[in-house]
């Protein structure tokens, strides 16, 4: 397995990830990726695969495999982890990196724009605490990503990903923006529940009044 010095604590995340597209080797490990990462790779990783489950989402079951890196992350961020750690079956595994430059060419406009906008700030939002709370709520929301449920990858992916942005760039705003949207998802799932609970409800109703004649 290939291991590339990227200096990646130097430069934007934007381009140590078109950097890591751009390597010869047509085979990208996922141990590549946790090198590139550098330090910061706990934030980096929960971002970069975030934004991977949010791209692969359409293929149907892409994101049962996708969510589990992410789950290990998010895990290792509750307990505190000091380097990131993957088992080194996980690290062997790859993918074409033609697929990942067509990939990541998607999300990189939009990522260098939201990249420009953050700076350290809020520290209290990327505290010990918070982050141990923040890998508590991203576990949860991995377990739902992993799930093979049409469309449910969507919002679970978005969040862990604004997270880890706002982790990886210690900008606390960003974190912020990410327990509002945690938030909304909650009420909206809640009055999902309530609808479809009123029409089950009324439909058993209906049901009991027919057989009860």
């Amino acid at each position: 397995m290939p291991d590339y010095d990227y200096q990646a604590d130097a430069r934007p995340f934007s381009k140590v990830v078109a950097d890591i597209g751009g390597q010869d080797d047509p085979k990208l490990y996922l141990g590549e990726l946790v090198n590139a990462f550098g330090e910061r790779g706990m934030g980096a990783m929960m971002l970069f695969f975030g934004l991977l489950n949010l791209i692969a989402g359409a293929v149907p079951g892409s994101t049962t495999i996708l969510g589990i890196p992410l789950l290990v992350v998010s895990i290792q961020l509750v307990f505190r982890g000091d380097q990131l750690w993957l088992p080194r079956w996980a690290l062997r595994r790859s993918i074409d990196r033609s697929t990942y430059r067509r990939a990541v060419g998607r999300a990189l406009p939009a990522l260098r724009k939201i990249e420009r906008l953050t700076r350290p700030r809020l520290s209290i939002m990327t505290s010990d605490a918070s982050e141990i709370l923040i890998g508590v709520v991203s576990s949860v929301l991995c377990v739902i990503l992993i799930l093979p449920i049409w469309g449910g990858n969507l919002a679970p992916a978005l969040i862990v990903a604004t997270f880890g942005f706002g982790l990886m760039q210690r900008d606390g705003a960003l974190v912020i923006v990410g327990w509002l949207m945690f938030a909304a998802a909650g009420i909206a799932v809640w009055l999902a529940w309530n609808i479809v609970s009123e029409f089950l409800f009324a439909g058993l109703t209906w049901a009991g009044n027919l057989i009860g004649r």
